[in-house]
């Protein structure tokens, strides 16, 4: 990393190295929800096949609540999509983010004794297949009404050496970013927010350019060693999970863990209605991880 005169910084662009989770567990859109899991004993169910029963219940509730959630914040109206967003969530992946222990274990019902609750926070990723069918439909990228889309992408696919890298980010719907650079060496750069510009909130159907004008102090400029590389956005309509970083310079070293970043980014801030509070609907979070990817030469 080296300065240019005045206050810019350049970032040299590096090799890409694979990092955190695999693409099949992290990737496109999402639902982060809380949902919980019951069961109680019976003289044929131990207490270990209620608590596996209660969390079989949990993952289930999961995917239910996500299905609300995504038909409460979207409003399409083309009958197949809404569709096909159905039938996205019907055969969601469910992983667990986190086990809540809060209003979770085992108690005493007076009623029908022993019984286990169950709490998690919860990723619910829909069917990738019927996710493409839904992308492919026209609009549905900037259709305010569908379910949250971000995407990211650069001024060219292939640079050579002294070439600036121009980002651009754009969403469907309002968005928290959190916008990553990979290098070589395995060290992760955050350029948005960075320490001159800590906006992180984006309007729907904007383009947003990275770096921007006198908000942002530093310069993606190609420098070797060269190769493939890649840009990676993570995207939430609720603000997003802390991660460990520090200021170097004009943007921010990142020093959570490769492995920890997928999990942590999606610690989103989300409310929930408690038990004791029927009726009301399911909250949580869409997510969208979306990547570029471009090459760099001499």
């Amino acid at each position: 990393m080296t300065r240019n005169p005045g206050f810019d910084m350049v970032l040299t662009v590096l090799v890409l190295c694979l990092f955190w989770m695999s693409p099949a567990a992290y990737a496109g859109p999402s639902a982060i929800v809380v949902a919980e899991g019951y069961s109680c004993m019976g003289v044929d169910k131990s207490r270990r096949d209620t608590e596996k029963e209660a969390k079989a219940d949990a993952r289930r509730n999961a995917v239910e609540n996500a299905r609300t959630l995504i038909k409460s914040q979207t409003q399409v109206k083309d009958f197949q999509i809404e569709k096909d967003i159905v039938e996205a969530y019907a055969q969601a992946n469910v992983t667990i983010l986190e086990e809540l222990k809060e209003g979770a274990g085992w108690h005493r019902d007076a009623t029908s004794g022993d019984c286990y609750r169950y709490r998690i926070k919860a990723e619910v990723v829909p069917d990738e297949q019927a996710m493409e069918r839904i992308a492919e439909k026209s609009g549905i990228a900037d259709d305010p009404a569908a379910p949250l889309h971000v995407r990211i992408w650069t001024d060219k696919k292939e640079y050579r050496k002294g070439d600036d890298i121009r980002i651009y980010l754009k969403g469907n719907r309002p968005f928290y970013a959190r916008v990553l650079y990979k290098d070589a060496a395995g060290g992760i750069t955050q350029i948005l927010p960075n320490p001159y510009r800590q906006e992180n909130y984006f309007q729907g159907g904007v383009v947003f350019e990275l770096p921007e004008g006198s908000k942002d102090r530093y310069r993606l400029e190609v420098a070797p060693p060269f190769g493939g590389e890649e840009v990676i956005v993570h995207a939430s309509t609720a603000p997003l999970g802390v991660l460990d970083i520090e200021a170097t310079g004009a943007v921010y070293g990142v020093k959570t863990q490769s492995r920890d970043m997928g999990i942590k980014s999606r610690g989103v801030q989300i409310v929930v209605g408690g038990p004791s509070a029927p009726g009301v609907k399911p909250q949580g979070a869409e997510f969208v991880e979306s990547r570029a990817a471009l090459q760099t030469g001499k």
